[in-house]
């Protein structure tokens, strides 16, 4: 890619005032995109656009404060950003949550039922108040940040991985939906990062999500975790004419080679390469006889 690879380009990013989503901003102006910033509490998120528009004085850096799972304030997101940005063509959905933390019949299912609405309806509200935009332009990203939910049992963080699972299986629906109007969809793995949801882990203890969970995030706080920038980095990947037609995946930052995958384009075509699917026996070299 050049070093403008997102020129002429604009996004929208939500839960952008701090961590992962910040630094996507960041890298997004930084690499030629106009960006419009979304998060919940409106003093930080002004901050946060006060830095992201340092980054790159020539980029428009837009916000509005507003919550990813009120469908009201998702209208009033989006209709702004595609007004200031009528090219919009690019969404990241950062926005998350953990959810309550401990046993199942111990948490609280109005906290439990709030993590599935920012995790898995809030993406599904932004995509779906911007797919006729995407495809009035003929053309769009849709990048959804995913989490260690998403492709193992996460003991304790019950809320926390469902809706990372229901969230990766709605971007490969949504990739086949949309693959006639040349949109692409994609989910992003970023690796073990150091952000106030590991805090929140640390704060909780032990006892809320387990000793083996809560001794990771202690030595992933002392060793400072993954760099936001290299999911960030994959992002602009993904948001670039680069990456047209990888669509349907879920790809980590870390343990994929994601910066090669434009020679292998044709070969992901219509394979479950980095895709969530169910295990055979025969998958795993045995069988156990026929049904």
């Amino acid at each position: 890619m050049t070093d403008q690879p997102l020129a002429g380009r604009s996004a929208l990013i939500t839960g952008a005032s701090r961590g992962l989503g910040l630094e996507i901003a960041r890298h997004f102006v930084r690499t030629g995109a106009d960006v419009f910033l979304c998060a919940r509490h409106a003093d930080a998120l002004e901050d946060a656009r006060r830095t992201v528009a340092a980054e790159a004085p020539a980029r428009r850096v837009l916000a509005a404060a507003g919550d990813v799972s009120d469908e009201a304030d998702v209208r009033r997101i989006t209709t702004a950003a595609v007004a200031a940005f009528p090219s919009l063509d690019v969404l990241v959905n950062n926005a998350g949550v953990y959810g309550p933390m401990g046993p199942i019949e111990s948490t609280d299912v109005g906290a439990w039922r709030r993590a599935i609405d920012i995790n898995l309806m809030g993406p599904m509200l932004m995509a779906r108040a911007l797919v006729p935009q995407f495809k009035r332009c003929q053309r769009g990203k849709i990048i959804q940040i995913s989490g260690a939910g998403a492709t193992k049992p996460l003991a304790n963080l019950s809320a926390y991985a469902a809706s990372k699972a229901a969230v990766v299986r709605l971007v490969e629906t949504l990739a086949i939906e949309l693959r006639p109007h040349a949109v692409d969809v994609n989910a992003v793995a970023p690796g073990a990062l150091n952000t106030a949801m590991l805090d929140e882990v640390l704060a909780a203890g032990p006892d809320a999500v387990g000793r083996e969970f809560y001794d990771r995030a202690v030595e992933q706080k002392a060793d400072g975790g993954t760099p936001p920038a290299r999911g960030a980095e994959l992002c602009v990947f993904l948001a670039s004419p680069a990456s047209d037609g990888i669509t349907g995946k879920l790809i980590a930052a870390v343990w994929d080679p994601w910066r090669t995958l434009v020679a292998h384009r044709a070969e992901l075509d219509g394979t479950d390469i980095y895709t969530i699917r169910r295990i055979l026996p025969e998958d795993r070299g045995t069988s156990f006889g026929p049904a």
